[in-house]
């Protein structure tokens, strides 16, 4: 195996980023966390208060989570006029939902179709639902906020986020993965660490087509596209490079996507090894 070069080099992070690739890993088990509430929460509200809904179309805004928070029943809503409504809302956002959705709160649930048994049990679950919400959110907070901290503490850090499209989850969950950019001999380095390098699908005599190894991180791998897509989506030179790929050489969408994830890093690997800022016109050249 080690003849045939079926191996990769142990690396040992340094603390920084030893830190970073704990915290993003911790990041991920939170996020999922908060993702399954916000799910339950919306379930709860398809099962007793499906009409509210029509007065916020995103469950989880500032207003809608105070609904929940203040009077979640139709029952309880009913009760109130539009001033209780508009009071209870200012106890959590400056500038609330309006008179008009306090107005039509109240008359939606005057004739709401949710279930009416079991209501305590219901309220006590949402109780818990939202518990859970703030405890995910002032965590995940906390994790973005040392994740600041450490790549403030990593020099070539704040020149790889001032290019468009590099955001702080993507470039810690990088780091985290990869170590050190600039301990990297070639941005090829960084693709096979990840396992983005291609390899050719063959067995015994049998010879099959040139195919991504991912032989390597997968966490490397999911971060680095990420981060390529949202160059894609972000970033003008990016996104000309992705179109002439489509339009001009013909190449399919997911190919040009894996294409510029190595152009990608070997940006990354590059600015971290040189003193050099982000030039654009160097990097991705005006497509004609």
């Amino acid at each position: 195996m080690i003849k045939n070069g079926y191996y990769s080099p142990v690396r040992f992070h340094t603390e920084a980023y030893e830190e970073l690739r704990i915290l993003m890993s911790n990041r991920e088990t939170v996020t999922k966390r908060l993702n399954s509430a916000v799910n339950q929460i919306h379930r709860w509200v398809d099962i007793v208060f499906p009409e509210l809904r029509k007065v916020f179309k995103i469950l989880t805004c500032t207003s809608a989570i105070a609904t929940l928070r203040l009077f979640p029943l139709p029952k309880e809503i009913s009760r109130l006029n539009t001033e209780q409504v508009l009071d209870g809302w200012k106890q959590y956002v400056k500038r609330h939902a309006g008179v008009k959705r306090a107005e039509l709160l109240i008359m939606l649930a005057k004739s709401s179709v949710g279930t009416t048994q079991a209501l305590h049990a219901y309220k006590l679950h949402l109780g818990q639902l939202l518990e859970e919400y703030d405890l995910a959110n002032r965590q995940l907070e906390r994790i973005e906020h040392e994740l600041h901290l450490i790549l403030d503490r990593i020099p070539y850090a704040q020149k790889l986020l001032e290019i468009r499209g590099v955001n702080v989850t993507s470039l810690t969950g990088v780091l985290g993965e990869a170590g050190d950019l600039s301990g990297y001999t070639h941005g090829n380095a960084l693709l096979r660490h990840a396992g983005l390098n291609l390899a050719e699908a063959s067995s015994g005599k049998w010879r099959g087509k040139m195919v991504l190894s991912k032989r390597g991180r997968p966490r490397l791998r999911h971060f680095l596209y990420l981060m390529t897509m949202c160059m894609v989506m972000t970033n003008s030179e990016v996104r000309a490079s992705h179109r002439y790929n489509v339009e001009v050489k013909k190449l399919k969408k997911m190919k040009s996507i894996m294409k510029l994830c190595g152009k990608v890093a070997r940006l990354l690997v590059g600015l971290a090894k040189s003193s050099e800022a982000y030039d654009s016109t160097r990097v991705f050249p005006q497509v004609s």
